[in-house]
């Protein structure tokens, strides 16, 4: 008599967050640095917060290096020079990469993202079903709150642009809280990447759907901010109608390259 065939036994469930690591860019954040950096592990226990801080005057990355000496969950990458937010996404997400990140997400320092909702944008990720994950206000089930009409047009206004400039199928083209598969994060050309300010995130989600990444919305609620002031401007405002005409323009132009090179 044979002995019977050994159980397989399943691998024990992964801690929430674990192998994901959460970028956060920071300028003039001292107020929220901390209650955010908490609300953030705890939707996320295992995962790695990364504190991207462009040599905030207001004592930011001070802040952040007491938390990181405190919690080996947090690190923090200094950048001498504030080159806007893409170049400190950028430089977090090859820092990220490099750390051996298997998802990377990526979201605002003040609040207008819910942390809470971390678990529901890493979960389609986790589960094979989307190479990048868009926090969206503009799909069915999302919101925004305490934005005045200017606020409202100019946001909704430029992801349409976008979307019919770029051929692009996602309601919200500007927001910037996303969770990425690090393998179509690091299949996009940094090098390539010329967007500096806030146009950077609908550049990243062109360049992903333009690589044939699986891209998902699913709903959020946006808030705006709790403390501080916006980032926002009309020079950033200006810059995303250029950009995205640009990666267009590139795209057309290389699309006739290639056809006459045939």
């Amino acid at each position: 008599m044979t002995d019977p065939s050994p159980t397989a036994i399943a691998p024990p469930p992964r801690a929430p967050g674990e192998g994901v690591w959460v970028v956060l860019p920071t300028y003039d954040e001292a107020d929220n640095i901390e209650p955010i950096s908490a609300a953030i592990l705890a939707a996320l226990p295992a995962a790695t917060l990364l504190v991207v801080d462009d040599d905030s005057p207001d004592g930011t990355g001070h802040l952040a290096d007491g938390l990181a000496a405190a919690d080996p969950r947090v690190r923090v990458r200094h950048r001498a020079v504030k080159q806007g937010l893409g170049r400190a996404y950028l430089d977090g997400f090859g820092q990220a990469l490099a750390g051996g990140a298997i998802t990377v997400v990526q979201m605002d320092a003040d609040f207008s993202h819910d942390p809470a909702a971390l678990p529901e944008l890493i979960a389609p990720i986790g589960d094979g079903d989307a190479d990048l994950v868009i926090g969206s206000r503009y799909t069915t089930g999302g919101a925004v709150v305490d934005w005045g009409l200017g606020r409202r047009v100019v946001s909704r206004g430029g992801s349409l642009f976008a979307r019919v400039v770029l051929g692009l199928g996602q309601n919200d083209l500007t927001g910037g809280f996303k969770a990425w598969r690090a393998a179509t994060l690091a299949s996009v050309p940094f090098d390539g990447v010329h967007a500096g300010g806030y146009v950077f995130q609908i550049e990243m989600t062109f360049r992903a759907d333009r690589g044939g990444a699986r891209i998902r919305e699913i709903p959020i609620t946006f808030r705006d901010r709790r403390v501080g002031q916006s980032k926002m401007s009309r020079r950033i405002v200006v810059e995303a109608l250029v950009v995205v005409v640009q990666l267009r323009a590139e795209e057309l132009l290389g699309r006739g390259r290639r056809r006459r090179g045939a």
